[in-house]
């Protein structure tokens, strides 16, 4: 049964969610402000995080963005902001889905599962042994990423999609096909959803001086050997 943490200041949102979750067969936990929240991860250890953007103490988007230091758990944003930006943004710091509110339980427990099974699915290469492309290196039975022997932290979707290209250096990706390899559940998402996660990635990679990913203008993606 796999643990899951909400974090919301509302006590209302947190209840309905934990009592949807439990009937679903999901283990919670509950924090009501960011530093709560950061500790309850370091607590619980939780297997995914459904995390509010707006709360006291640290909002979502600066927990996020520590937790994404050392942690690659998936997190799924609450928010009563639709904005696109909003949710490119949350993307971008390191979320794998974003929910505006108001939201039906029954949906918010349907993404939870999807991202989960994104988690357990293994990238379009089955085999589980680590993969390296010159100073890469890449772990998927416990998706860690390495470059020259140093950490980078990833998320499922960032992980998966690094992966796929890497599996095949110099070969061109398209957006669609990176999209269905990123999200085995079919779900559709935006270009720019998908650029923020390529974008995610470079900022990784370049704050260890790495360009591992080269854009193929009008067409996509591709690994790039060298990095």
């Amino acid at each position: 049964m796999a643990k899951i943490l909400v974090v919301d200041d509302d006590p209302h949102i947190r209840s309905v969610l934990c009592f949807a979750l439990a009937r679903d067969g999901f283990v919670t936990a509950e924090a009501a402000d960011g530093a709560a929240a950061l500790a309850a991860v370091a607590r619980e250890a939780p297997d995914l995080i459904l995390l509010d953007v707006l709360m006291p103490e640290l909002d979502g988007t600066e927990v996020c963005r520590r937790l994404r230091r050392s942690s690659d758990v998936p997190v799924i944003f609450l928010s009563s902001r639709d904005e696109e930006v909003d949710r490119i943004l949350g993307l971008e710091l390191g979320g794998d889905d974003y929910v505006t509110k108001p939201f039906s339980p029954r949906e918010v427990v349907a993404r939870v599962r999807a991202v989960l099974r994104r988690r357990q699915a293994q990238p379009e290469t089955p085999a589980t042994a680590p993969l390296r492309q010159g100073a890469l290196e890449l772990h998927p039975d416990r998706l860690e990423a390495l470059w020259q022997g140093r950490p980078v932290v990833l998320t499922v979707t960032e992980f998966a999609l690094l992966h796929a290209m890497a599996a095949a250096p110099g070969r061109v990706f398209t957006r669609d096909r990176l999209m269905d390899l990123a999200y085995p559940d079919r779900r559709v998402v935006s270009d720019r959803t998908l650029d923020s996660h390529i974008r995610h990635i470079r900022a990784k990679f370049a704050a260890l001086g790495a360009e591992p990913i080269g854009t193929v203008h009008g067409m996509g993606y591709r690994f790039l050997a060298g990095g």
